[in-house]
Parts: C-alpha cells; structure tokens; sequence
C-alpha cells in the first residue's frame, strides 16, 4: 500500500522547479503516499536536476550519494533539467534507478511501480522537439510565497545557454487556464505570488493572448495580496506593462531584468535580443514611475571574447545605472551550444576575479539602494524562519528587514519605518500601528 511508501525530495536550480517540484510532490501525495523530508529515511528520493552550469551537474552526483547514505536500498529518480540533457550520463551514476525527461516527469507515477533497486538505471525520454505539453505548476507548503509557473521553454537559442534543449520550445496555458492555478493559491494562507518560467514575457508566442493581459487579469484575483514577477526579458517588459505595475496594488515595484554584458559586442556575440540603450531604457522607465522599485540584474562573467576592457564596459555601465543588485554568473561551457566553440575562451581564473568583483559591486549597489530606503515606510511580509532569535521580511520593494522573532508575524504583512542598516546588510526596522500606511 502506498500510503507506508515515504517520498522526499530535493530541487536544484530555478524557481520553475521548485513549483514544479511541489506540483508532483501532491501528486504523491493525493496517491497516499507519505512526504517526508530528505533525512527522514524515505523509500524514494526524487531529485528534480538543474543543468544550467557544470557545478550543477556535480551537485546531482553529491546529492544521489547523499540519499543512499540515508537509505542505501531507496529508489532514486532523477527529473529536470539534467535528466532531459544527458539522460544516460545521469543513468550512469550509481545507485540511479530511474531517469525521467521533460515529457515524462509529470507522469512519474506511471513509471514508479515496484520498487526494487536496479542493476542499472531505467532511462525513459523523448527528443525535446516532442515535448509540446504544458503542466501548470504552482509551489506550496514551504513558504509564505509561492512560485507560479505561467510559461515554460524558450525559443530564443542565446549561444551560452542550453534551456531551450533541456524545456524544448515556448509555451504556456491560455490566460483562464493560469487564473484557473492562480485561485488555487488564493484559497490558501499564501500571501505572495511570484511568477516565474523560462521567458515568461513571451507568454503567448505573438498569439491572441500576451503576458500584459495575463498581468491585467491575474491583477484581479482576490485573495492574492502580492504578485511579483520574476525575471523578464528586457525587449519583452513594456512601458505598458511598467505603467500597469506602477499603478497596482497587488503588483509590487520589483523587477528582475537580465542584462548578461554591458557590452554591446558581447550582446550581439550572445545572441541577445537587445542592446545597452534598450536596457539604459527600460531602467529609466521604470524609476520614473516607481522611484523606489527595487531593480536586479543577471551578469554574466567571463564570455569568450571578454577582454578587460569588454568587462570594464559591463562594470561601468552597471555602476551607472540605478539598480539594486546583481545575480553573477561565471561562464561556464556547456555541451551542444554554439558559444562553446567560441574563439577567445577567458581563462577559468580570470572569470573568477570578475565574478568576485561583480560580487563586491553588487554589495553596494544593494547597500546604496537600501540607503535610500532609510525612513520611508513600507510593508513587511515576514517569513517563517528564526536565526538566533531574529526574524526576516521582505518589503514589497525588496528590502530585507529583520526584527526580533515573534510567532505571531509569521506569514503576516505589516506596516513597518525603516531605520538603519545593519552591519550584516540587513535593514532594521521599527513597527508600525495597522493605521500609518492608510
């Protein structure tokens, strides 16, 4: 009976899996089997893989040892990114049982019947062209927000990346299907939603339906305090979209826009769909509606062809622009992408002293940010976790604050002032009556 099966699993990777991850874990769940946590001596491990860079390959090798160490004679299963690119090199690591790729990991009861650990791993995928479907996924349970998947795949081929043969091809659920998922969530205790997939500005593709009418209506939704979106292309956030975030209540003023170079030559090399302008553009746009919007940029570092001065390009631009934060990422090649065979490779530890340098800017930049913050007042959504008697929040604008911990603010949005930046980066803030913001 599957109801005495215990199930665990572990998500690598991006906010798309997580809600993915947590759409399936009910999937178990509504078959009677039991949820447990990864050290709780589980029969089946699921392991949902992230194949973005080559440290997450190594992570899915630490992660599988790890479970047998548990529970030698579980049932591993590897889904997700990883699984769909190098399926039988992830059936080659010992004590695999099953491998399942994109088309087949939401099916995953069908394929898990006895659970007898294998000689060798059961590898069950399809070419991505084939993968045509789209699962609504929504993350809950584990948090006060949860990750909305509204878009899945992407179809724009950048030369570092390997998404698009990992998800396949753009897609998504028409705009009702999505409302549909949305009020699922408005029903629970949640009190965030982030929107998140792999280019979830095409939403869409250029049909009928577009992602800033998924935003006008999700806006509608009762029951959702917040919605934040997630990354969005720079070509695909509008001005009108901008304006509508600027004058909702439930869209929050946060966005999160990867830029990848300040380099106009590198943008083109990546195959971008923008320039520097555009973006200097987007940017503008936004502070002159949302003074306040809290902005984060992706960088990547060490692209082939990035000389010194072609990275010294990207750093000033950045430090000229009124964003928040970074998101670094250190080139990494990978397999079947067109930048691989790239003249010009950086050196691995040259990338490494840019991706430390970004780092220390993307430091101030929050510490900037967080400095024109001082004395205003916002909104906390404060969170579960308790770290030596101290409690964390994020403002709507992205401002992470603390305060001493007190059950009774967990999962709850209050009116707070902020005050002073802790040394460790933190905001420190001062409640506020429910009346001051009103």
């Amino acid at each position: 009976m599957n109801q005495y099966k215990k199930v665990a699993f572990y998500t690598l990777g991006c906010k798309l899996n997580f809600s993915e991850t947590s759409t399936i874990s009910r999937n178990f769940e509504d078959q009677g089997f039991a949820k447990v946590d990864f050290n709780e001596h589980p029969d089946i491990f699921i392991i949902n893989t992230c194949s973005v860079t080559d440290n997450a390959d190594k992570k899915c090798r630490q992660i599988v040892k790890k479970a047998l160490k548990i529970n030698p004679n579980a049932f591993v299963t590897m889904i997700g990114c990883y699984a769909q690119l190098k399926p039988q090199e992830i059936g080659d690591i010992p004590g695999v049982d099953l491998v399942l790729g994109a088309n087949e990991k939401f099916n995953i009861l069908d394929h898990i019947d006895e659970l007898e650990k294998k000689e060798r791993a059961d590898v069950k995928f399809e070419r991505i062209k084939e993968t045509k479907d789209f699962v609504p996924s929504f993350s809950y349970g584990d948090r006060t927000r949860s990750f909305l998947k509204v878009q899945d795949g992407c179809d724009y081929f950048c030369t570092f990346c390997t998404i698009p043969l990992a998800r396949g091809a753009s897609r998504n659920a028409s705009i009702d299907e999505t409302i549909v998922e949305a009020k699922k969530i408005a029903k629970t205790e949640i009190k965030e939603v982030v929107l998140t997939g792999v280019n979830i500005g095409d939403f869409g593709q250029g049909g009928d339906e577009n992602f800033f009418g998924l935003v006008q209506e999700l806006d509608k939704v009762e029951g959702i305090e917040r919605l934040r979106i997630s990354s969005i292309e720079p070509n695909l956030l509008s001005n009108e979209i901008i304006d509508f975030v600027s004058d909702s209540n439930r869209f929050v003023p946060h966005f999160h826009i990867p830029l990848q170079s300040g380099s106009d030559m590198l943008l083109k090399a990546m195959r971008r769909k923008y320039l520097t302008q555009l973006y200097t553009d987007r940017v503008t746009k936004i502070k002159e509606v949302m003074p306040d919007a809290c902005i984060g940029v992706d960088v990547i570092v060490g692209f082939p062809g990035e000389t010194d001065e072609e990275f010294m390009k990207t750093v000033d631009f950045i430090k000229d622009l009124d964003v928040s934060y970074l998101h670094v990422f250190t080139y990494s090649e990978r397999a079947n992408t067109t930048a691989k065979k790239m003249a010009n490779p950086v050196p691995i530890h040259i990338r490494r002293e840019r991706s430390k340098q970004l780092q220390i800017l993307s430091q101030k930049k929050r510490r900037q940010f967080y400095e024109t913050q001082i004395g205003t007042e916002h909104e906390v959504l404060f969170e579960a976790e308790e770290n030596m008697g101290i409690m964390y929040g994020f403002t709507e604008n992205y401002v992470k604050v603390k305060v001493p911990y007190s059950a009774d603010l967990v999962n709850s949005i209050k009116p707070v002032r902020l005050t002073e930046i802790d040394r460790d980066g933190v905001v420190k803030v001062e409640m506020l009556s429910e009346l001051s913001l009103n």
